[in-house]
């Protein structure tokens, strides 16, 4: 059976004046399902207050757009309180409690791709709310609340009562939420926008890779992610995740073209991809894009911390490496053929600049 991987745009799950929360799902993105990942987006406006919530599933999340505040709680540690802006990278391992605040005239937008291989659904993420109509206060009944906070009844009536709002709030001006601390920031949070490039091509593209070095938490969160920035009707090489690894990637600006191929040389998927289209590439299948000529910029997580791709193209291509008779042999050419093969691409490049 056939896996349809076409890109996909997400869809609004729920929202109001604060924002909206947006999800891909596995019934419009299989390889959702199959690849045990969750994707979702967080939209908030002028004032608006994501509540406080933990999750079912690691994350790293991306700001899109935007800056604003994210308050972080960790198993057992005090709150941080980390300013955030667009190209933001953060890990939140499991059980960590997070709420998001924008108080900007800008939107503040914020991408979540995941694991949900412990998740209750595989390919969602589901969200525990602290607070708000939805949240735990309103299962438990007076008398358990009661006394597990030392409450009297009225109070408690009160307490929950005053939450009329599900997920995403906006604010009142009178609130005044904690001020972001930058040593809270340390190890939290890393600028992909901002941090030393792992790969730069004149002409072709940029890469910034988020691992365990740069990124330590990423590691408790079992997964890897990279921005990639191409140049304007740039190719990325094809290549392949050779540690077993899924790429989910979402494209954060621009468009361009994307083809991949799968078992016995198939084709599995040709497709013009643009701003806001998510796609997944399944394992050991070899994927390459080329950018329209405004450049395309795409986010990416890979299913492992410390990701390894082997790349067809340039001189540390596997091409390069094997001996020309095996790929004499191989191509069922001559010499003169595999030479001129070989003598193509012979730096060592990600990214192929437009022909001139």
């Amino acid at each position: 059976m056939e896996i349809d991987l076409t890109p996909q745009l997400p869809k609004e799950l729920y929202g109001g004046n604060g924002g909206s929360y947006h999800a891909w799902s596995p019934s419009q993105l299989p390889m959702l399902g199959q690849g045990n990942i969750g994707a979702s987006k967080l939209a908030l406006h002028t004032n608006g207050f994501a509540l406080p919530r933990y999750s079912d599933s690691s994350k790293v999340a991306y700001v899109l757009q935007g800056s604003g505040v994210a308050g972080i709680v960790l198993p057992e540690s005090e709150e941080k309180v980390v300013a955030i802006k667009k190209g933001d990278a953060l890990a939140l391992p499991f059980g960590v409690v997070t709420w998001w605040y924008n108080k900007e005239d800008t939107e503040l937008v914020v991408l979540f791709l995941g694991d949900t291989s412990k998740a209750h659904k595989a390919g969602q993420f589901t969200d525990f709310f602290l607070t708000g109509s939805n949240g735990i206060f309103t299962g438990f009944s007076t008398e358990f609340v009661g006394r597990a906070w030392d409450l009297e009844e009225s109070d408690v009536k009160t307490l929950v009562g005053k939450q009329s709002g599900q997920g995403i709030v906006q604010l009142e001006g009178n609130i005044s939420l904690p001020e972001p601390k930058q040593e809270h920031r340390d190890g939290m949070a890393l600028n992909c926008e901002e941090a030393p490039l792992d790969v730069d091509i004149k002409g072709g593209g940029r890469v910034v890779v988020l691992n365990t070095k740069n990124l330590p938490l990423v590691g408790e969160v079992g997964l890897g992610a990279d921005l990639v920035r191409l140049d304007g009707s740039a190719m990325c090489s094809p290549g392949f995740s050779c540690d077993s690894a899924l790429q989910v990637t979402y494209i954060v600006r621009g468009s361009g073209r994307v083809q991949v191929v799968g078992v016995d040389g198939r084709r599995v998927l040709e497709t013009t991809i643009q701003a806001g289209n998510l796609f997944i590439v399944p394992r050991f299948f070899v994927v390459s894009k080329i950018a329209d000529p405004e450049g395309m910029e795409w986010f990416s997580i890979i299913t492992t911390p410390n990701p390894i791709f082997t790349h067809l193209a340039g001189s540390s291509s596997v091409w390069k490496a094997l001996s020309p008779t095996v790929l004499q042999a191989a191509f069922n050419v001559d010499s003169g053929v595999e030479k001129l093969f070989r003598s193509k691409r012979t730096n060592d490049a990600v990214f192929f600049p437009p022909p001139k």
